[in-house]
């Protein structure tokens, strides 16, 4: 009986232990850079209250020129952008693509992605994890079409039409991040070890010295 007794115990402590609030305690707690100007609520160094007014909810966006190497480009509204998001668990991107565009392999470390075509003819797809053995899921996608990105899996988005392109993606975080594959792997500060690369990639020194001597565009 007296296991029992620390057995349960034991599980009390534990949900205790792991228990949060799953939501914002205040209506808002709109971010602000200077925490000498602020007020510490729910975890956070927030503007005060009485002096919240619309324009820290609001941001106005323009279309992009994706004239780069790449042919796209993101404009991005996480809580950097758009002080009012922070906390609320959403932000948002534009994605505007030339012909033939391309919006490289890329993750987001903390949101799942929802992505509407306003304009064209996507080719978009994302790669499951290793114990999915690296599944890859790809739709052609037309006006009006919508597709899912899970946290943290690989995506890219390629426009297959024969115009320009424009794109919406929803995200479920306030600050989702951006990790470009290939600028990550080769465009690190420092640079990853040769020994690593060419290991990893199973290729010659001489390759990985040329991807990394490449100007690697990054346009989130």
């Amino acid at each position: 009986m007296k296991v029992i007794y620390f057995l349960v115990s034991i599980l009390a402590l534990a949900s205790v232990s792991f228990a949060y609030d799953p939501s914002p305690l205040q209506d808002f707690c709109v971010a602000i850079k200077d925490p000498k100007d602020g007020v510490f609520v729910n975890g956070k160094f927030c503007k005060d209250p009485a002096l919240v007014k619309a324009e820290d909810f609001f941001k106005h966006i323009e279309p992009a020129n994706p004239v780069n190497a790449l042919g796209s480009q993101v404009t991005q509204v996480f809580v950097d952008q758009l002080l009012g998001l922070n906390t609320l668990g959403i932000s948002l991107a534009r994605i505007d693509f030339a012909p033939k565009g391309l919006n490289p392999p890329h993750i987001h470390p903390r949101g799942t992605e929802i992505l509407t075509v306003l304009e064209g003819t996507l080719y978009v797809g994302f790669v499951t994890s290793n114990q999915d053995k690296n599944r890859l899921f790809t739709k052609v996608l037309n006006k009006g079409d919508v597709f899912v990105f899970p946290i943290g899996l690989i995506h890219f988005q390629l426009n297959v039409g024969y115009g320009n392109a424009v794109a919406i993606a929803g995200l479920s975080s306030q600050n989702p991040g951006v990790i470009t594959i290939a600028n990550a792997l080769f465009k690190s500060d420092p640079l990853i070890s040769d020994e690593v690369l060419t290991k990893a990639f199973q290729v010659d020194k001489s390759i990985v010295d040329y991807l990394q001597g490449q100007t690697w565009y990054d346009n989130n």
